[in-house]
């Protein structure tokens, strides 16, 4: 396996099922919602549930993230530093988090991870961090393959850890207040409303629709699974999975399929270590197109590019199956090599550009006989959301995740022991008798070989036996039973007591911050995290950070402020870049419902920002009428609202 870099494979789970699934499909760790403060309300797990999930991923020596990375109001601050306790006492490898309150309170040595809420794109700050504690730092999901090479180089002991499958917020992560400008839920407090994913409808400077309605600011999913190894190269060591709201066929499916990847460089790479232990036998073959996906992309992995965008629908489309070139009354014919069957799910989108499903009554001679022709035409393209016998082979799997032990079986006329060993734990259980010697001398050892075999439902597989008696000897089946059960059980108890929790990083109380000023889009909305940036303040003389603004978390959204910035560029994807010959220069604004936005073009960072100006006295569209799957594991949906108490402090 090799004994250099070490690579880990991070995956989601909504609670100690999905968990379990996840680690027996090869996840190398796990990120899991406290039961508060974390980015995905709807995805808070209890703290027995965590200590659960711990003590089974612990045995694979696999590692258990908690995520609380919301903003945490003044108020809360005593009930956020309880809860975290509570996931350190609960085997809790790191914490991650967004507000700097953390790094203020008096919590164990728990590990901290910088979440990808603090925008981390910048070299300089990604240092800072590391020096203020950091043992990880999440990079935003926007930033290029040279960019991460950049931030892990400017902190070499840094951690880097990257998204590489699922939804993307299409704006920086941590400075989105777009649900906030609609309403009171708001992303940073782990209750979005997924604003970005709604249909907006596209206005020039004279407040003209350029058209029907589309879902401008909806992107499609992350599918890095073939930039793994470049991504190590430029310093990665942890993958992410997005999708803690996901269902249990989408983890298995999309962890079975980056596992496979990253064993096959693994493979090639004997300066690489996989991150955990066990041997992964899944009975299914893997493939992401199978499950949620508006479409993949690499995003901005090589530098902003167009064709990133799910103008259409911010809904699953799934795999593109063909194009219908014959239809009937109840049938169409469709070209393309897959073919559907009996039970599938399919969506296409009608004239009117709305996206539209039905499924599958049956095939016959070439056509398909959908439950429902409306909208089905020739040249319609057709995707398959829903593979009823790739779903089926799913839910039938029984995949599993085994430590190789070797077995050692000692006999005496006097004596029996029966020992396993894992490479760093053994343990043994023995009995004394009379064992007299064996009339079938070869059924004796086949008997004590294929009971010392039986691991049942436990985490290990047998891959060595050794025999070792003056002679064979007949031992009860029951008696060997017993000691297998015991020994093994021991052996449990030695793994668990071998796996130690790294602790967290010392602060350096002189790393300077690398501002004197921070703005509302910082985000400060406590005394603990204000009191952090002014100890690490930076200048000529050593002065703190001189200005912090209330975060716009802690207050209402005003006219004029900037709800979004983004890399994505609503000019570029639709060829009307500013640096090129678009024919019309002049304002765009957004509109939904009764709330206007305009978008500025930054060409010289190659960045766009969407600005809130206010409401036009239209009817207000529903909260919460976006797609019901949320851009990504760093802006929930959920219920926790909440409003800040009061820091208000304007000048530090």
């Amino acid at each position: 396996m090799g004994t250099g870099k070490i690579v880990e494979l991070l995956a989601p789970a909504k609670d100690y099922a999905h968990g379990c699934a996840a680690i027996d499909c090869g996840a190398d760790a796990l990120y899991v919602g406290a039961p508060a403060f974390g980015a995905r309300a709807g995805a808070a797990v209890p703290v027995d549930e965590i200590g659960r999930l711990c003590d089974y991923a612990h045995r694979f020596g696999a590692k258990v993230f908690v995520t609380m990375n919301t903003l945490v109001y003044e108020s809360e601050l005593s009930e956020a530093e309880r809860i975290a306790r509570d996931m350190y006492r609960a085997g809790a490898d790191a914490l991650i988090v967004q507000d700097a309150a953390f790094l203020r309170m008096d919590l164990p040595p728990i590990e901290l991870h910088a979440s990808t809420q603090m925008f981390n794109m910048d070299p300089v700050r990604a240092r800072f961090w590391y020096e203020a504690g950091f043992t990880r730092l999440i990079v935003e999901r926007a930033a290029s393959l040279d960019e991460m090479r950049r931030i892990a180089g400017a902190a070499p002991g840094l951690e880097i850890e990257a998204f590489v499958h699922g939804a993307i917020c299409v704006c920086y992560s941590g400075r989105c207040f777009m649900s906030r400008s609609m309403g009171p839920r708001s992303g940073n407090r782990g209750d979005c409303s997924q604003a970005c994913r709604l249909p907006y409808e596209l206005l020039d400077g004279r407040m003209r629709s350029q058209g029907r309605a589309r879902h401008w600011l909806s992107v499609r999913d992350l599918n890095l699974s073939d930039r793994l190894e470049e991504m190590i190269d430029a310093g990665v060591g942890s993958f992410k999975i997005e999708g803690r709201l996901k269902d249990m066929a989408y983890v298995r499916n999309v962890v079975g399929w980056y596992r496979s990847r990253l064993d096959e460089i693994f493979f090639r790479r004997p300066d690489l270590k996989r991150a955990s232990q066990g041997s992964v036998a899944l009975d299914f073959e893997p493939d992401p197109a199978k499950s949620f996906s508006r479409g993949s992309t690499h995003y901005f992995l090589d530098g902003p590019a167009a064709g990133v965008a799910s103008l259409d629908t911010p809904k699953s489309l799934g795999e593109a199956v063909g194009t219908v070139v014959s239809a009937g009354r109840e049938w169409f014919g469709m070209s393309g090599k897959i073919a559907l069957a009996p039970g599938d799910g399919i969506c296409f989108a009608d004239e009117t550009g709305e996206l539209r499903g039905t499924y599958v009554n049956r095939t016959e001679d070439g056509r398909v006989y959908p439950n429902r022709m409306d909208g089905i035409g020739c040249g319609t393209a057709i995707f398959r959301n829903y593979d009823r016998r790739f779903s089926g082979a799913l839910e039938r799997s029984r995949s599993r995740r085994t430590l190789p032990v070797e077995a050692a079986v000692e006999a005496t006329r006097n004596r029996i022991s029966v020992t396993f060993s894992d490479g760093s734990s053994q343990a043994t259980a023995s009995r004394d008798g009379r064992f007299d010697e064996a009339l079938d001398p070869l059924r004796a050892e086949r008997t004590v070989r294929a009971q010392t075999a039986k691991t049942g439902d436990t985490s290990y597989e047998v891959c060595r036996i050794e025999v070792r008696w003056d002679m064979p000897r007949f031992v009860p089946v029951s008696l060997l039973n017993e000691l297998r059960r015991e020994a093994l059980s021991r052996l449990d108890a030695g793994r668990a007591a071998c796996y130690v929790r790294r602790s967290r990083r010392e602060e350096n109380l002189r790393a300077l911050f690398p501002d004197t000023e921070l703005s509302a889009e910082e985000n400060v909305v406590n005394s603990l995290a204000a009191g952090f940036y002014r100890e690490h303040g930076v200048g000529k003389f050593g002065h703190g950070v001189r200005r912090i603004e209330p975060g716009f978390d802690a207050g209402p959204i005003p006219e004029g402020c900037r709800v979004m910035r983004t890399r994505y560029c609503l000019r570029r994807e639709t060829g009307q870049c500013l640096r090129k010959n678009p024919a019309y220069r002049g304002r765009l604004f957004l509109a939904s419902g009764r709330h206007v936005y305009e978008l500025l073009f930054d060409c010289a960072r190659c960045e766009m920002s969407v600005v809130y100006r206010g409401e036009r006295g239209e009817p207000a569209r529903e909260e919460g009428s976006g797609s019901p799957d949320g851009p990504g594991d760093d802006r929930g949906a959920g219920s926790r609202a909440g409003r800040p108490e009061a820091w208000r402090q304007r000048t530090v």
